[in-house]
């Protein structure tokens, strides 16, 4: 077998590992789908007329934009988990097992990241079901949804090896839970509830110039049939490079922390 068999076959041992855990202990996917629900039946049913009256329509209108911009705070919300997870994984004694193991040393973190994605992308679905059962209308073709979950697991996907290299950094538990916070509560200083253009100067600036703008415009632009510009280019390219950064950081922190 080669070396990249072998990375591949050690990666889905772990997938296999982190996927049990998740069916274990179900509560914490149950939490990355709740948070987002009550986020959008609190916004749709609370502020939903006076926000739809000021874009100029109503409840449901509001429902509309509003939607895409949930599910991605959902997205980057399910991150929180991988960070707490790789913690756990790494100050409690485990990884000094998989020293002794003849393993991959990469397919630790590939392992946590491809299992965060999965678990990300299951738990997105009652999200979208409860935005359906409250009157959300999609005019996507099928083509559009499948570009739609696309966007979703690059963005998952992302995230979450930012999320592995904020929990490698973590010295307790506690701590890696609170770290990915900045990046659950982005989309609010996106367009996820607001349109930039509605800002004062300072945060509309930053708030266009942001990751989770160009991904939650592409995301509404896809499920609700419209043109979606240079955003997804723009989106594609903001998940390539946090990956990026994302990879290099915690490959160098567990290269780092596993010599000592």
């Amino acid at each position: 077998m080669s070396t990249l068999t072998y990375a591949v076959h050690d990666s889905m041992t772990m997938l296999r590992r982190n996927l049990k855990h998740a069916i274990r202990y179900p509560s914490v996917g149950l939490g990355s789908a709740m948070m987002p629900i009550m986020m959008l039946l609190l916004f749709v049913y609370a502020f939903g007329d006076s926000i739809g009256a000021g874009m100029g329509g109503g409840r449901d209108a509001y429902l509309e934009y509003l939607t895409p911009g949930i599910i991605i705070m959902g997205v980057a919300a399910g991150s929180m988990s991988t960070s707490i997870a790789v913690c756990s994984d790494m100050t409690e004694g485990i990884i000094n097992r998989f020293r002794t193991m003849n393993i991959t040393r990469s397919s630790f973190m590939t392992g946590h990241v491809m299992g965060s994605v999965v678990q990300t992308m299951v738990c997105m679905v009652p999200v979208v079901g409860v935005a359906l059962a409250v009157g959300f209308r999609s005019g996507a073709t099928p083509l559009e949804w499948l570009a739609a979950a696309g966007l979703l697991a690059a963005i998952a996907f992302a995230v979450t090896w930012l999320s592995v290299a904020l929990g490698l950094i973590s010295k307790t538990v506690e701590s890696a839970s609170n770290k990915p916070l900045l990046i659950q509560f982005l989309p609010f200083l996106g367009s996820a509830f607001v349109p930039a253009g509605s800002m004062s100067p300072g945060l509309r600036w930053f708030a266009e110039n942001q990751p989770f703008t160009p991904m939650t415009e592409t995301l509404r632009g896809l499920l609700s049939g419209t043109a979606i510009g240079n955003n997804g280019w723009i989106s594609l390219a903001w998940c390539a490079g946090i990956t990026v950064v994302g990879y290099v950081w915690s490959r160098s922190l567990f290269n780092s922390t596993t010599k000592r």
